[in-house]
């Protein structure tokens, strides 16, 4: 998966407005897209998934599924991403027959990082790197971490979310982020293709 804009949707019943504002991102810029929504009916989050599917494939973008082994091999997606209550990383890759690939949030745990790492993730996650509103309880991860993985971790790409927005996302690419991912800056944004394109540009 490419390095840049990581996208994360938001918890959107609306699934034409949430699939015309992801295009509008992923034209922007986004290389990947992590479909997310805590309040779904299974129903709904199949209708999404598929949704995006479709337009990843078309735009050519890896879509990743957030908790949900089920999903992510029902829709063909690249990838899971789970956090510490979505079960145990070995026995979710053995379960995919490799098919998947899979990223593990850290929080600020470089402990939690080193196991991940270890157990065969794909990519690992840390944050909240600034104040959420998506998760306003989270506590900050140190940008240290960043700098700290990529030095340990070789081949294992680090990814960061949690309050980053355009105006705020530099310092974390430099600190060598892959990936910075992206909710309320991109989704409510009145422009999302723009507000895309300006986190991309810090990749060029």
């Amino acid at each position: 998966m490419k390095r840049g804009l990581y996208l994360v949707t938001p918890d959107w019943d609306d699934t034409a407005r949430l699939v015309a504002t992801s295009r509008a991102a992923i034209l922007g810029g986004a290389t990947v897209l992590q479909y997310r929504h805590k309040t779904a009916t299974p129903t709904l989050k199949l209708e999404q998934a598929q949704a995006l599917r479709a337009l990843t494939r078309e735009l050519g973008v890896a879509l990743i599924i957030n908790d949900s082994l089920e999903l992510a091999l029902a829709v063909d997606a690249e990838g899971l991403h789970i956090g510490r209550d979505d079960g145990e990383l070995r026995a979710l890759k053995a379960a995919s027959s490799g098919r998947l690939q899979i990223g593990v949030s850290c929080y600020g745990d470089f402990k939690r990082a080193r196991a991940a790492v270890s157990g065969g993730a794909s990519y690992i996650a840390f944050g909240a790197m600034y104040a959420s509103p998506t998760k306003p309880e989270a506590p900050v991860a140190p940008i240290e971490l960043i700098s700290r993985a990529q030095a340990e971790f070789i081949n294992v790409p680090v990814a960061c979310i949690g309050g980053i927005t355009a105006a705020n996302a530099a310092p974390l690419v430099e600190a060598g982020a892959d990936w910075v991912a992206v909710i309320t800056d991109i989704y409510q944004n009145a422009d999302p293709q723009a507000q895309a394109a300006k986190i991309t540009e810090l990749y060029r």
